[in-house]
């Protein structure tokens, strides 16, 4: 069965509210990925040092179930508006649970990233639903995921 989280996005600010929310709930992060440790994309010009340590992705665990997660936006990327700035994601157990997920979900919606094969190992996809509800799907292939 799929596991859903909530995932937070900011402008900048992830690191200090992920060190907060790790204070108040007495767990620890195990591991920070930053933009500025992602390979070169094609297409991409190179980070400045200031947006090289926003950070890409963040999981803080609170319970068995339950993980918080998050990253920062990119200038020009996506827009985050306080508020608004939280998705809902989907760990799916298998591609073919995520592609149904990804495509029942999406449907009449808004894709901002098609579902795809990642740097990182995942199959992943982010879309807008039909009532304007941020949804990401990830599927973490074991023989391809690293530790990160």
């Amino acid at each position: 069965m799929a596991t859903v989280n909530i995932y937070l996005t900011f402008d900048g600010e992830c690191e200090a509210a992920f060190k907060f929310y790790e204070s108040v709930f007495g767990t620890e992060i195990p591991m920070w990925n930053k933009f500025g440790d992602m390979p070169p994309q094609e297409g991409m010009p190179p980070f400045s040092e200031e947006h090289k340590n926003r950070i890409m992705h963040v999981t803080l665990p609170i319970s068995n179930e339950t993980m918080l997660m998050g990253s920062d936006t990119m200038p020009g990327m996506n827009v985050c508006t306080k508020g608004k700035n939280f998705s809902i994601s989907i760990n799916a157990n298998s591609r073919e649970e995520a592609t149904k997920f990804f495509d029942g979900l999406s449907e009449g919606g808004n894709v901002t990233m098609e579902l795809q094969d990642t740097f990182w190992g995942a199959f992943f996809g982010m879309w807008t639903d039909k009532f304007g509800i941020n949804w990401m799907v990830n599927y973490d292939d074991p023989d391809k995921t690293q530790q990160h």
